[in-house]
């Protein structure tokens, strides 16, 4: 028996060690909201070029870039690094475009207490270890940009060229020809290059096939808004707070996100500029950076189209800023403060390499045996065009970035890092995010060193099971993290409508949210869903799908608000498929054709009231069996 002086005894120091608890806790939360002191802008080292040859060249000064030349030179390569935008500082979208809260690519293994985890880890890692967080002072980044490459000697840098493209022999890159700041010519030669620039520029201008915004699913002139981040300063720790307070708002130290109400902003021109939910991020210097502008119908290929829309965001920021201070109580006391050199551009060329990631990719989880990078940021499907609200189509734990999706089909000695990298369109819309890049920065600079020593092209490297393997232990051992996390089969994945979902999912008719539940697939289905449905994949797939879905609904009451019947759903899709056929016979013809399995008929419970799985599966079927496209 526990003595009663025994038992107060433990009481008191429970109490004790609950008030230090207590009041650590009441310090860190105080520490979260103070900023660390604003740093001086350091100046990049001007060194180079001092010669006509180098082991590689990286073209593109944004993170990715940077962190090829690092890990090149770190490989023993002599490298030059060019920037052909104009720039003064390292770091480009982050630093200049003033993107500074970052899509983190954490991993599926987080501890309860401690810093986050993140996948890959290696130069990105030691990069974020520099900045103060989630969010950061673009001053931060640009100095730890500039640290770790003024740390490697075997760095050259010309910044600011007009102009730059490749040096072909055949099909073969070898150099790269510059127009310098000044006016005069030159050329550089070297064993490899790396394109990280941010539209695969050198990668198409040497004849690398791409697909631009999303062609790639039907939709050709459609791409994810630009956006121009803007500055309003006076920010106050106890402001700061506030914005945690806000309903469905959170804080960290160095990040906000939400205010959904900003949405309903009076946009001055809203074809080509709205305003959603805010993303903020902290400066040291009292001032907040945030990402809410869509600006719509900006071209990143065209100089002029850039500078369009960069004018119609430097006119509407100031409104939003004020509409901001009118409408939030906690913005009420700050002010405007400018806007970003450069605009945030998501998404422009999707070049095609030897592998092109997929949705199936991100969907099942999937390693791949040269796999040189991770990624598990959710596929963020931003707005592209006034009317469309944008979409979360799913979050994956985790998947592998193959190798071969940094090597480009058509041209040798070239490789691809960061968003321009071979991904379809919509799982780019995971893969983009700057970390990922970063990653795969590292793994192309060490890749360079693998090709140039064994006298291999990356192509024949990237078909080596033997040199992956051997690429993959250098990576682990400078650093980076490439173990695939064990994760659990998703529940989607064990629903008998998944190889329909599969390709639903893969054509972007359907979206699973943040936490994979939206895709619905024992709810019931309608005829204007499949009508819908069938005009994408007639997009996608015109030869095969040369109709017109339209007429399967006209005269019906409401098709929104009706059952799909097995009757109707194989009416529409013949129609589609340009058949000449009447309701009534549509399922026998659908059927007689083979264009529809015995696996999935037997599968459709009420033949009066499909299911989103049941129409998923028709869908698939038809496209294996008629079309011939698969999802895999």
């Amino acid at each position: 028996m526990i003595k009663r002086q025994n038992i107060w005894g433990i009481i008191g120091i429970i109490c004790v060690v609950a008030g230090l608890l207590a009041l650590g806790i009441a310090r860190w939360q105080k520490s979260e909201l103070d900023t660390a002191e604003p740093q001086e802008l350091m100046s990049i080292e001007a060194r180079g070029p001092t010669k006509d040859t180098y082991d590689v060249i990286v073209a593109g000064t944004d993170p990715e870039g940077i962190m090829a030349a690092v890990s090149a030179a770190r490989n023993n390569l002599q490298v030059l690094l060019v920037d052909g935008r104009g720039r003064e500082i390292f770091g480009g979208l982050l630093t200049l475009g003033w993107l500074n809260s970052l899509d983190l690519n954490k991993s599926p293994r987080q501890h309860w207490f401690g810093k986050l985890q993140f996948l890959n880890k290696g130069l990105f890692q030691e990069w974020y270890e520099q900045i103060e967080g989630t969010s950061f002072d673009v001053i931060t980044a640009a100095n730890a940009f500039n640290r770790m490459v003024s740390a490697e000697p075997n760095i050259e840098v010309l910044m600011k060229v007009r102009s730059m493209e490749p040096v072909l022999e055949g099909r073969r890159v070898i150099g790269l020809r510059v127009v310098k700041e000044d006016g005069s010519a030159a050329e550089f030669r070297a064993k490899a290059l790396i394109d990280a620039t941010q539209d695969g520029d050198i990668a198409a201008a040497a004849g690398a096939p791409y697909t631009f915004g999303r062609e790639d699913i039907g939709e050709p002139d459609a791409k994810m808004a630009v956006t121009l981040v803007f500055k309003m300063k006076g920010v106050t720790p106890e402001i700061w707070e506030s914005f945690g307070r806000h309903p469905n708002t959170g804080i960290d130290r160095m990040s906000a996100w939400g205010f959904p109400e900003a949405k309903n902003y009076p946009s001055s021109n809203p074809e080509r500029v709205k305003l959603r939910g805010l993303n903020i991020g902290r400066q040291n210097d009292g001032t907040i950076l945030i990402n809410a502008m869509h600006i719509y119908g900006v071209n990143p290929l065209d100089p002029q189209s850039v500078e369009e829309g960069l004018e119609i965001g430097r006119r509407e920021a100031p409104r939003i800023a004020e509409y901001l201070k009118q409408t939030f109580e906690e913005f009420r006391d700050l002010e405007f403060a400018g806007t970003a050199p450069e605009l945030y551009v998501r998404e422009s060329r999707h070049i095609i390499g030897e592998y092109r990631l997929t949705m199936a990719d991100l969907m099942e989880n999937r390693d791949h045996w040269d796999a040189i990078a991770y990624g598990s940021y959710e596929v963020d499907i931003q707005s592209t065009g006034p009317n469309d609200p944008g979409a979360i189509l799913m979050k994956p734990a985790a998947y592998g970035v193959p190798f071969r999706s940094l090597v480009p089909l058509n041209v040798d000695g070239l490789l691809v890092v960061g968003r321009a990298a071979s991904f379809d369109s919509l799982p780019h819309g995971s893969a983009r995010v700057v970390p990922l890049g970063m990653a795969t920065g590292e793994a192309a600079g060490a890749a360079a060193r693998l090709a140039i020593e064994q006298g291999v092209s990356f192509r024949e490297m990237s078909r080596s099971p033997e040199m992956m393997a051997e690429l993959r232990r250098r990576l682990e051992a400078q650093g980076m993290d490439l173990r695939m996390p064990e994760i659990k089969t998703p529940e989607y994945m064990k629903h008998p409508a998944y190889p329909g979902l599969l390709a639903a999912v893969s054509l972007g008719l359907v979206y699973g949210n943040y936490d994979n539940q939206g895709f619905a697939l024992d709810e019931p289905s309608n005829p204007m869903r499949i009508v819908n449905m069938m005009h994408r994949v007639r997009k996608v797939y015109p030869q095969a799908f040369s109709g017109n879905p339209k007429p399967a609904v006209e005269g019906m009451d409401d098709p929104a608000a009706q059952p799909l019947t097995l009757d109707q759903a194989a009416y529409t899709i013949l129609l589609t498929a340009g058949e000449d056929v009447t309701r009534d016979l549509a399922l026998d013809a659908l059927t007689g054709r083979g264009w529809v399995t015995p696996e999935t008929l037997q599968m459709i419970r009420d033949p009066g009231g499909l299911t989103n799985g049941d129409a998923f599966m028709l869908l698939r079927d038809v496209l294996d069996l008629h079309a011939g496209v698969k999802f895999e």
